[in-house]
């Protein structure tokens, strides 16, 4: 049995009475990694309603323990990263002693990592996620970010990016590290393959609706040529604000019974909307390792996306199809043949979802890194 360590996950996004969903992606590593050790969460952000100038929240669910502190705006920016730190120390005098840090977002919390690093003489290891590393978008980073940034990582005891593709990006911002990728986490216990209609073929697009990054109005374009060639069919777009592309799909035409928009919905509903569908349609423009395809997988729905980002490192070729990105009539063959009857790999798929992404899995994969970790740091 391997010893049972205390993790500190220091995180730049994790789910918050702010923002709800940012950053649940992490909140699932922690849920995992909390299958084999003790695990706390420090996390800091801005509060507009806040009245005082910190408040920090804790609480326990799923064996996770969270300190979230809440602190209130200003401009200034010297002022705000100096508030952000006092309160990360108030946090930490909640936690106790720890092991060792597992840090979530390189840039800025990584300063704080360097801190506790020295202060306690702990390792930190680091999961990356942003696509903000990926060109064309790395080059808006400051440089000043870009030199504190390699020096976090070179400090690092590991550098876990989600995908292959995302550590070419840091190692070519000569983010130097000792670099292992680990993939993003699935709960293949809740996201299992369902009945779908055999009568009408249903897609689904489920993502933060950014059209910037996912691309919704290129999909909408589709499904509005679509419409054209099959009448049986129906598109739900699932995320927060769906609603605002109403307006667009008005405007192309696109008739209510073929597509639908649905605002933020609690996650064992979706669940449901994914087991129902017949694909998963996917249009990013760039991306990481989304969990919504690995999702997918689980639950045994077939995926047409664009082969960007790391997508294409998780994706045996006959649970979906991949396609250029921005190729609108490359989606609109795909979702043209896509049947309601189509071969069932259901099964092949989950166990697919549960050998790469379970939490099991993602828990076993850190633990390795942590005893390594502590063991190079002796």
């Amino acid at each position: 049995m391997k010893k049972k360590q205390h993790i500190l996950f220091l995180c730049g996004w994790y789910p918050s009475r702010v923002l709800p969903e940012n950053g649940d992606f992490i909140e699932r590593h922690a849920t995992a990694v909390a299958l084999q050790h003790t695990v706390t969460v420090i996390h800091c952000i801005t509060d507009a309603r806040l009245t005082e100038r910190t408040a920090i929240v804790s609480e326990t669910n799923n064996g996770v323990t969270t300190h979230i502190a809440y602190v209130r705006p200003t401009k200034n920016p010297a002022l705000k990263m100096y508030w952000f730190f006092k309160a990360l120390l108030q946090c930490l005098e909640k936690v106790g002693t720890f092991d060792m840090v597992h840090l979530h977002e390189l840039y800025p919390f990584g300063l704080f990592a360097l801190y506790l690093k020295r202060r306690f003489k702990v390792p930190y290891i680091i999961t990356e996620h942003w696509t903000g590393y990926h060109q064309p978008q790395a080059e808006q980073l400051p440089f000043f970010q870009k030199i504190i940034s390699r020096r976090i990582t070179k400090s690092a005891a590991f550098v876990c990016p989600v995908s292959f593709h995302l550590q070419q990006a840091m190692q070519e911002l000569k983010f130097e590290g000792n670099y292992q990728c680990v993939p993003n986490v699935v709960d293949t216990s809740l996201f299992v393959p369902g009945v779908k209609s055999k009568e009408l073929t249903t897609f689904v697009h489920i993502s933060s609706m950014n059209d910037a990054h996912k691309n919704i109005s290129g999909i909408l374009r589709v499904v509005a040529n679509l419409q054209k060639e099959r009448s049986d069919f129906t598109m739900k777009f699932i995320g927060v604000h769906a609603t605002k592309f109403l307006k667009l799909a008005t405007t192309l035409g696109i008739s209510p019974k073929h597509c639908q928009f649905i605002d933020h919905i609690p996650q064992k509903e979706l669940v449901r909307e994914l087991q129902t569908a017949h694909a998963l349609v996917l249009f990013s423009n760039y991306e990481n390792l989304p969990c919504v395809v690995l999702e997918a997988f689980s639950c045994g729905v077939p995926v047409i996306s664009t082969n960007v980002g790391g997508i294409n490192e998780y994706f045996p070729a006959h649970f979906g199809t991949l396609i250029k990105a921005k190729d609108e009539d490359a989606l609109l063959q795909e979702m043209k043949k896509t049947p309601c009857n189509a071969l069932d790999y259901s099964t092949e798929m989950h166990r697919y979802a549960e050998t790469h992404f379970s939490p099991e899995r993602i828990a076993e994969e850190y633990t390795n890194l942590y005893e390594k970790a502590l063991k190079n740091s002796l």
